[in-house]
């Protein structure tokens, strides 16, 4: 992570004092910058002249006059996040305090193309701001397949045909003249679900398990990419004693292959029966049959293998299981089970392993995070605020 470059009483690190909370007034911004009290009112007044903060009621007094409580202009503005899967999308509008103001989940074929699905996904947004008369200040897109941040670019995906290369931010700048983000699917469902996490949360992993198996990583607090953003990317690490199984980017026995929801569609419609994509897959882990509850330990264990290996290596205290397979509990009480065999007991003796919290909104939740960081990071703010 790169030092930050702005100083500590600058307008962009008083916001940040406002919006987590730590500052409530005017005061407050000078104590704890260190600043004369005329300057920390300089700096509130380019925030409400950007149109950032304002002042309401009043706050605490420590002694003497009460003093004004500054807060975020949460109506100033409203962020736009879309999550997409392989046949469908979730799509959600945040003010700019983060609070959810409208969602929908619809129908989607990535394998469209992203210049159709993109437009389509800036349509499904300007339908969500009838919610809000706030203006539109961004939009994070979530994509089921490895993403360069840096470059917004999607990188060499395996079941988005025609996605490789593609300049998301660009494509939809095009069609929306907001800044743009594009992610892994599973780094902004990891981001959701540390949002949502109980304090004392530093150190996550994420497992999204659907048509496809993905992984986000949060490390001491902060989303960690790697150096191209592959961390986390565990759909082709290979499972030992599967070979035999071809996978779509053309190695054998890759985990994606052997465990996806895909995968287990495959298996079972080999094995007779009548199953329609991963909900389909889903629906027959709740009758118990044991073909398909073999199928699904089976997986799990692959999966926990995989697992296992960083539990081990990272020391998480929460892994979070989501996507549509964690809905199959053969498949999740495999991995429980195979992570406790296998992994060191230090790693997994205070190792807290939950379902997700947030459910289909985990992907938008963690998008509208994601670009709510972005607007206000300081630098960009102090810049605003110099303009």
């Amino acid at each position: 992570m790169q030092p930050d470059s702005f100083a500590p009483d600058s307008p962009g690190a008083v916001l940040r004092l406002v919006r987590s909370g730590q500052a409530s007034s005017r005061s407050d911004i000078a104590r704890i910058t260190h600043v004369s009290a005329s300057t920390a009112a300089t700096r509130v007044e380019a925030l409400i002249d950007i149109g950032l903060l304002h002042e309401t009621g009043a706050g605490r007094s420590r002694g003497g006059r009460r003093p004004r409580r500054l807060e975020l202009r949460t109506d100033a503005g409203v962020v736009a996040a879309a999550d997409l899967g392989a046949n469908h999308a979730t799509l959600a509008l945040f003010d700019f305090g983060g609070a959810l103001l409208e969602e929908r989940s619809l129908p989607m074929d990535i394998a469209d193309g992203p210049e159709r699905v993109l437009g389509w996904v800036v349509e499904q947004v300007r339908a969500l701001r009838t919610a809000s008369d706030a203006p539109l200040a961004g939009l994070t897109v979530g994509v089921p397949g490895p993403v360069d941040f840096r470059a917004g670019r999607v990188v060499s995906p395996s079941r988005m045909p025609g996605w490789n290369g593609a300049d998301v931010p660009a494509l939809t700048k095009a069609l929306v003249d907001v800044p743009v983000l594009v992610e892994n699917d599973a780094n902004l469902m990891a981001l959701g679900e540390f949002s949502a996490a109980p304090d004392g949360c530093e150190h996550l992993v994420f497992l999204k398990a659907g048509s496809g198996i993905g992984c986000g990583v949060i490390a001491s607090g902060a989303l960690h990419r790697g150096a191209r953003g592959a961390a986390g990317d565990i759909s082709h690490a290979p499972v030992s004693d599967q070979q035999d199984v071809p996978c779509s980017c053309g190695r054998n026995g890759c985990l994606d292959a052997v465990a996806s929801g895909a995968a287990l569609a495959r298996k079972l419609a080999e094995a007779g029966f009548d199953v329609q994509g991963t909900a389909g897959v889903v629906e027959i882990a709740k009758n118990a049959e044991p073909v398909s509850a073999r199928m699904f330990r089976d997986a799990g264990r692959a999966t926990a293998d995989v697992l296992a290996t960083i539990v081990n290596f990272f020391n998480p205290d929460t892994l979070v299981l989501g996507g549509q397979l964690s809905q199959a509990e053969p498949y999740v009480a495999s991995i429980r089970s195979t992570l406790y065999e296998r992994c060191l007991p230090m790693a997994v003796e205070k190792l807290t392993i939950t379902p997700s919290r947030a459910g289909r909104r985990t992907g938008v939740i963690g998008g509208g995070q994601l670009m709510l960081e972005h607007l206000f990071d300081p630098n960009r703010v102090n810049a605003l605020a110099q303009a």
